[in-house]
Parts: C-alpha cells; structure tokens; sequence
C-alpha cells in the first residue's frame, strides 16, 4: 500500500514539473553557459549548461562528455566552451592559458589574503593588525615594522605547474621569504625559503608546482630599530600556471595594450602616449600634455624651470677640449611655450679636458688609458718604479670626464626601473641629475674584483686592514633627502654602512676592508619619500668629488713606495721586513722596532711606523696587535704588591641589556660578546646577521647585535646589525683614562679601597656620529661573593652600555677579578695551653679581598706547659729556698754562739787588766769543755748583721774574728747591774 502512495506521488510531481516548464521559453545562448562537472576517478568529465538565472528558460542542451581533466591551452588562448576547442584572443586582451596572472593592483586581488602578526610570543601589547601587505597601483608593499606581515593566496593545480612574481627586495634588514605548503601539509624547506637581495632592479623569481592544492605564502619581518630607515619589499606581476582552464580573455588594463590576436600579456604603452582598457594601440598625448610610461591619461605640461635641464660634458677631442652640454630631462614633462618658462641653456662651450685621473696616461686621441703593471702615473705619462720601490695599487678617481668602467648609475623607481642615467660627469665632481620622480633612487656602484696586498706588506694577522675605500661627498636639499653608502657581500647581502639627512657640508668618509668577499659598493640618493610628490625638489642634489680605494687587485698606481729587497742584486724583488722591523725609507733597509712595539697596518716605513704597547700588554709575534696574558701586576699607593690572573674569564662571554620595547611593544635586546684577554691563537669575539641566508659577522674583543624574538627558520631569536666595539686592546691599568679613553668613577660607583683594573679597547671602524671610531672600557672589579663567572652589569643611567654611542662602558664583578691571596692577606690566632696543647689558626683579613693564590695554612697543634705546673713549681723552690735559709741562719747563729763563750771565757782568765789579753792556748772548745755552762751578754744585733759581722770579720787564717768587750765596758755593766 505505501509503495502505491509513492508512486503517486511520484507522479504528481513529475506533472507539475511538465506544466511548469511547458510555461518556460525555450533558453537561448545567452540564457546559459558551460561548465565542467568535477573530475571522476578515471579523469573525466561532463560539460554541463548552467542557467545564468534559475528558472527563466527551459531546453537546455544536454550534457556531453567534456574534455580530459588534463587539457589546457596554450598562452594567449582560451577554451571555447560550444565547441570545446582553444582558440585565441582577440587583440585587446590577453591570456595566460592554464594560468592566472596579477599584474593590478589597485586593490587586494580576489582569493589574496594578508593580515599581521607579532614575533613576540602572542605579547598582547604588540598590535599589528595594520602590519599588512599594502596595494600600490601597480605592486604591493611589505610592511616596514617589526611586525610579521604575510601575503598568502590558495590554488588548485589540475596537473603540475609553476609560480613566477617579480619582487624588489634591496634592505636585507628585512626577512623575507616565500614558500608553498601543499595539500599535505608539506612546508617548503626553510633553508630554501630565503630571497635574495636585490642590487638597484626588479628581480625575478619561479618555482614549480605540484598538482594539487597549494598555499603560496610572501612573509616579511622587519629587524630593525625605528631609528633607521627600512626599505619595504615590492612584490608585481604574479602569475600562477598549472590551474584549471579558462574559458575566456582578459581586457588589457589602462596604460597597455595588445595589438595582436593571441597574446599572452599586454604592453605597458611608452611615455607621451595612453591607452584605455583592452586598447589594441597605444594613443600620442597631445603637445601640450605628457605622460609617464603605462599611464592610462595624459597631464597638462607645466612651464619649464631651471630644475628640468642639466649639464654634462662630451668626452675629450685630438684639441684635448670638451664641451658643456644642457639637455632636457628625459622624458621632457614641462613646455617652454608656457608664459614664465625658461629656455635651454646654449651648448657647445669649449673647456679645456681635467686631466687624467691618477695611474692612468694621456693618449693621442687625448683619452684616458690605464698604465700597465709595475708602472706609475700622476695623470700624464707611465713612469717605471725606481728599483728597491714597488708600485701603490689602486683607484683614485678625482677627475670625472668620463665615467669609470667599474662604475654604472642607475634609475630605480618604486614602479619600475630604468637603466637610464643617473649620475653626470662634470670635471671635478660627479653628480646626480634628476629624476622623473623625486621619490626615485639614484644609485651609482662601483665593483673591484678582490684585493691584494703589497709584497712588502706582511699578510699575517685576522683584522689587518685589507684595503680602504674613501669618498668624498656634498648634499644640497631642499627637503627630506637621504645620501646613502652600501657595501655589497654576495648576493643575498646588501649592508648599509652609513647615511646621511639633508643638506651635509663637503666632508670625507672612509671604510675599512678586512676581507676579500667585499666587491661591490653603492651610493644611493634620494630627494624625498614622499609619495605624492612629483618633481618638486628636482634641484636637490649629490656630489662625489673623490673616490679613493687601495690594494685592488687590477688596478693602478699612482705612486711607488720604497721597499725592502731580498737581496742586493739589481731587479731584485721585494719583501717585507721580518716580524717586528720597519723600513728605513731613505736607504730601505730593515731595522728592528724598540722592544715592546708593534706595526702600524699598512705602514712599515720609518721609525714612526712603531706604535709602543699600552700597559700591561705585549705585542704579539707578527707585531701587529697588543695582547695581554690575563696576568697583572700592581703596585698600590702604599706600596704593596697586588697580583692578578684573569685566566679564568679569558673565554669569550656574552651578556646583553635589559629588555626594550619599540613603539609596537616588540622586546628586543642588545647583545654583546666580549673577549676579555688572552694570548695569541685564541678565539675572538663574533656577532653575527642571520636575518638573511649569508649573513654578516664581525670579529673583534669586543662586539653587539641587536636580538628580537623570532619564529623563522625554527629559531627562538634573530641576531641583526652586528658592529665592532673595540677591535684592539690599548692597555690595561687601574687609571680611570687612558690614551684619551676614560672611564669615570661615577659610572660604577665602589665603597672598596682596592682600585678597580679597567682594559681599555678601540675601534678602528669610524661612523659619522663617531669619526675617532668606537671604545669600549671593561672595568673589572673584586667581589669575592659572586660565583658565576659573567656578572658583567652595564651603568645604571646608560642602561644601552654607553651614553654617548660611540663609548661603552662595563663592569665585571668576579671573585676571579681579585688579587691572588698572598700572606699579607691572612693572620694567625694562637689559643691558650690546655692540658698541655697549644692551637695555632690562620683566618683571612676582613673584608676579603683575594681569590686564589696561596691558601691559608693548616692548623697547627704544638706541646705546651700550664700555669698549674709553674704555679706549683714556683711554690716548691720557694719552699726549699725558705728552708735552706733558715737551715744555714741556724748553723751560723750556733757557730757564732760558740764563738762568743770562749770570747768571754777569755776575758775573764785575762786577770781584770784593761787593754790586755792572755795568751790564748787554744780558741777551740777544749774536750771536756761545755759551751752552755756560762751565760754570756753580747750585744743585741739582728739575724742578717750577725750574718753581716760574719762575712766581714773572718781573718786570713780561716778563723772567726769576734769582737770582744773591753773591762770597762764590763764594769759599766756590772754597775748598771748593781743599781737594779
């Protein structure tokens, strides 16, 4: 039952479906085109009609089997749908065939897509919303920010093909890359994804595709301070192959045309012509209007002035005269019928030819002829280089007839470029003349092919100066011109060197060469940016008065400089003096330098040409550089003896400032490498540009980068604008200047008595804001508590590490920036005797102030004797000392008793007469005889002068002398007695 509802209903529907078209007109071609159905597994596919508006018409054809997914026309064709054949265009219009092409851009392009990013790990602060590509008529600009800016457009490729676009890329302070990611998520080879400079010209670029979809991807980062001036990358003319068929021609846009059937591109139309859209031929402005190359109208001619002519001079006749000649600007935009217009200037003016430039000689047609090697000129006629000279090599230009044959100028406009003239000849200076537009760039470039040098010149050594370019130079500006000088490396490197704002007053410039991969410089001239001037400053202008470049190989000598011979024999040829010698000019012989000196680069004639070392330094053995082993030794005020050995901070160590934000909140950092010390053969400082795929690096003691976070190339950060700092070591000391470089106390204020050692470096690179060059002081400085080895801080109140730019200064706080530990740095404490020990300790002398050097010494232990043990010992020997006394006291008091009974015993046998004494028999105690029978009186005397009557009274026959009393003096006695 519900299979017959269906069918029913089926039914229904297909009746009002009839009824409906039967209500429709039959369509027409003009109701309706084709279009392909998608390709099946096997390749193939229907051609179906498509209504242009749903149900308008009815009968329309029915589908056919439509060609081969792989079919395609050629350029300048397109696929005729009715017939599914090629056919060509029709004039007026151009196809690519498989391919699509963008050569308009006065606005973003269908299927583009740009949009900005920050390179600052997602940092909210950093807004690049507006850091796009930018459409500019006919190319579109990168962004000059420190943003990243990406262009990126998606195509499906029905068989394999390829990408073409034209871009301009002359500032590698920009990264800029393209690559292609595929439909499996398949990125280009980040190795491969780098573009190469461009010089002064558009230059070009093509790579296949795979079939398939695919993502084209023009990325640009900028690594550049605000401060400088970045040249944006200019992209036109992209064109893609490989795609799917087009069914139809595309109209020559204003300004070209094709004129014949068939074309694959359209021609821009010349100047003082324009065309419209899908013009066959371009038409002629009228006499009193003009136009640019591929303009699409025509402008009224203003009046001419004094800004739209120039003068130059034609090359010199067999009369050796030149004329002065006035030409128009080409293309000529002003009338000289206009009221107030100027006329041009009468030519034909004879004036006598400058002469010719040194190293080159006059010929008889009056041309300029380079002199053949080992011959010398001063601009007139080749000389031969007396013998014991050799030729100076190079190219002096000064005199400017002509243009040099290593020299080309060059138009580039930021539309197109020219290969037009841009700088004049004029005598004694070469200069720009102007443009078509003020916003162009007049580059002038010379290119050597290497350099070489002297014979007599010694070749050792990484930073001696390999050649020196000087110029010398004039700007006159009304507005806001710039005057720059370029070296070129290869050709993925164009390095800015120096530039220069508005008017400068005539002044010289010089830069050093220290390798042979520098080939090309460029001078670069610009009236304004500004985009919507045109010919306003057309009297703004550029002079070179001299151009100057030594050792160069293929070049000229303009003089002979004497030099040492290797022998005496005649034609014998030079060499240089031994290591350490320099050359007496007037009979060139090699004579040692004064111990402790080193060459001057380039100069080794005369005793001048001998630089003495600074302190604490010693040349190295080609005697050519001043180093220093890390070892110092000094003698303080008081006069103490300070020894150091910076050894251990010898490697080379890099540190950077603190963090910076551009404008945008971009962080950046400046980056330094130093190179403290060392002797010969050790590893220099390097700073490098990886911006580019060659980049640039620099060496020397001392150098900085500026460092910005990046994700290209699978890199955390990118190191740009690397520069030298200080690439000779002047001396090391404790004095605050030296040789005209100090470094004042204040910068890094210290609260320690022991003197700062401070190494002083220059710089031999000058730059306009620093024409004595660069210098750098690193002031080492005791601090016995740190323990990394790089606390190397920069001055509080210039946190970029100098306050002017072109002096930096540095601390470096280490333990191993103090003096060797000596004994003067350390004392002993020696403790008391317990239990017969005694302990000797040595601790350092506060604050410390030495690291290293002798160590303190161990503890001693040593025997010792108490205070107990004397104390008893003194009480002992006194008491035996008390006893002994008192045993011979009593001895000699007994004795003396003894003596004083037989004294008296004697008296009384004397028979009473005074001064009269018996013969005594005997003074001995007789046997029998009892010396206590009778009590004699004596006088009453003490202990010690009993003792002292003794030792006074002893005769020569060994016996006691007593004095004894008198009989009157006994009677007195007795009388005494009576009376009591």
């Amino acid at each position: 039952m519900q299979r017959g509802y269906l069918h029913l209903s089926h039914l229904l529907v297909w009746l009002l479906f009839a009824q409906t078209c039967a209500d429709l007109p039959m369509c027409k071609e003009s109701d309706y085109h084709f279009e392909y159905t998608e390709c099946d597994v096997l390749g193939s596919r229907w051609r179906v009609a498509v209504p242009n508006k749903a149900e308008t018409c009815t009968g329309l054809p029915d589908p056919v089997k439509g060609t081969q997914c792989t079919f395609s026309c050629s350029e300048g064709e397109y696929l005729d749908m009715q017939s599914q054949q090629c056919k060509k265009c029709a004039a007026g219009t151009y196809s690519l065939g498989t391919g699509v092409a963008f050569d308009e851009w006065d606005s973003l392009p269908p299927g583009f897509v740009t949009h900005g990013t920050n390179t600052n790990g997602g940092n909210s602060h950093t807004n690049c919303s507006n850091s796009t590509w930018t459409s500019k008529d006919d190319y579109i600009a990168s962004n000059t920010d420190e943003c990243s800016a990406t262009l990126f457009y998606a195509v499906s490729l029905k068989k394999p093909g390829s990408v073409y676009f034209e871009y301009f890329y002359p500032d590698n302070s920009i990264y800029f890359e393209f690559y292609i990611q595929n439909d499996q998520c398949q990125s280009t080879d980040s190795d491969s994804r780098w573009m190469s400079v461009s010089e002064s010209e558009w230059s070009s670029y093509r790579v296949e595709l795979s079939s398939g979809n695919n993502v084209l991807y023009w990325r640009t980062t900028s690594y550049s301070l605000l401060d400088s001036a970045v040249k944006p990358v200019l992209l036109r003319n992209i064109s893609i192959s490989g795609v799917a068929y087009t069914s139809e021609c595309f109209h020559c846009k204003p300004g070209t045309h094709s004129a014949n059937a068939g074309s694959a591109r359209c021609t821009p139309c010349p100047a003082e012509t324009y065309s419209n859209k899908g013009a066959t031929t371009c038409y002629q402005c009228g006499n009193d209007t003009y136009s640019e190359a591929g303009s699409g109208i025509c402008k009224p001619r203003p009046a001419c002035t004094n800004s739209d002519y120039f003068y130059t001079h034609t090359p010199c006749d067999s009369e050796g005269k030149t004329q002065l000649m006035y030409k128009w600007i080409e293309p000529k935009i002003c009338s000289e019928t206009v009221e107030g217009a100027v006329q041009l200037p009468a030519s034909g003016e004879k004036k006598t030819c400058p002469p010719c430039n040194p190293g080159f000689f006059v010929t008889n047609s009056s041309t300029c002829e380079p002199c053949t090697n080992g011959l010398y000129s001063n601009g007139t006629v080749c000389t031969e280089c007396p013998v014991g000279t050799e030729p100076v090599v190079g190219f002096e230009y000064k005199w400017w007839n002509t243009m040099p044959n290593n020299m080309k100028s060059s138009i580039y406009n930021l539309g197109f470029s020219e290969r037009n003239t841009a700088w004049e000849v004029a005598g004694e200076y070469i200069y720009t003349k102007p443009g078509n537009d003020d916003r162009d760039y007049l580059t002038l470039t010379l290119r050597v092919p290497g350099y070489r040098l002297p014979q007599s010149v010694a070749k050792d050594g990484e930073m001696i100066e390999l050649s020196r370019i000087t110029f010398v130079f004039e700007t006159m500006c009304s507005a806001d011109c710039t005057f720059s000088f370029m070296v070129r490396y290869n050709e993925w490197r164009n390095d800015l060197v120096e530039h220069w704002k508005g008017s400068n007053r005539k002044q010289s410039y010089s830069y050093l060469i220290h390798r042979n991969n520098t080939n090309s410089f460029m001078w670069t001239f610009q009236r304004t940016e500004d985009y919507n001037s045109e010919r306003k400053y057309s009297a703004d202008f550029a002079k070179i008065y001299l151009i100057h470049i030594t050792n160069v190989i293929g070049g000229v000598a303009s003089q002979c400089r004497r030099c040492a011979l290797m022998s005496a024999q005649a034609g014998s040829s030079c060499v240089p003096c031994p290591q350490g010698h320099y050359m007496v000019s007037a009979t060139g012989t090699c004579r040692s330098c004064p111990p402790n000196t080193i060459i001057k680069a380039n100069q080794a004639v005369g005793e001048a040409a001998c630089v003495q070392c600074g302190p604490n330094t010693k040349p190295n053995k080609a005697h050519i550089a001043c180093l220093s082993d890390c070892a110092l030794n000094v003698q303080t005020k008081s006069g103490a003896r300070l020894y150091y050995d910076f050894s251990p901070l010898a490697n080379v160590t890099g540190f950077h400032s603190s963090p910076r934000f551009t404008s945008r909140g971009l962080r950046y950092f400046h980056h330094f490498n130093l190179k403290l010390c060392g002797n010969e053969g050790t590893a220099l400082a390097t700073c490098v540009d990886n911006v580019t795929e060659r980049g640039r690096e620099v060496k020397g003691f001392i150098c900085q980068s500026t460092v910005f976070p990046s994700d290209i190339r699978s890199q955390s950060v990118v190191s740009s604008q690397p520069f030298l700092i200080g690439d000779s070591l002047i001396g090391v000391a404790t004095d605050t200047s030296l040789n005209g470089i100090s470094s004042p106390k204040w910068l890094f204020p210290s609260a320690s008595t022991l003197p700062d050692v401070i190494f002083y470096y220059r710089s031999s690179e000058t730059t306009q804001a620093c024409k004595q060059g660069r210098s750098a002081t690193v002031r080492l400085r005791c601090n016995p508590t740190v323990t990394a080895e790089d606390l190397i801080t920069l001055p509080s109140n210039c946190s970029e590490g100098t306050c002017d730019g072109c002096t930096f200064h540095f601390l470096w706080e280490s333990r191993h920036a103090c003096p060797l530990c000596t004994r003067n740095h350390y004392r002993e404490i020696v403790s008391a005797c317990v239990q017969g020990i005694q302990k000797t300790t040595y601790v350092w002398q506060q604050p410390l102030q030495c690291y290293g050097g002798e160590s303190l010494p161990a503890q001693k232990v040593s025997a010792c004797v108490t205070l107990d043990f004397w104390l008893k010992f003194g009480v002992s020997t006194g008491t035996i000392a008390a006893v002994l006394l008192i045993s011979v006291s009593c001895y000699f008091w007994k004795k003396t008793r003894k003596l004083q009974f037989k004294y008296s015993k004697l008296m009384m046998t004397s028979g009473g007469k005074e001064c009269e004494l018996p013969t005594a028999d005997s003074c001995a105690i007789m046997e029998g005889e009892d010396a206590e029978d009778d009590i004699m009186y004596l006088n009453k005397k003490s202990f010690f002068n009993k003792i002292k009557s003794y030792s006074r009274e002893r005769t020569s026959d060994g016996f006691d002398s007593v004095p004894l009393k008198s009989s009157s003096l006994r009677q007195r006695e007795e009388e005494d007695s009576d009376d009591d």
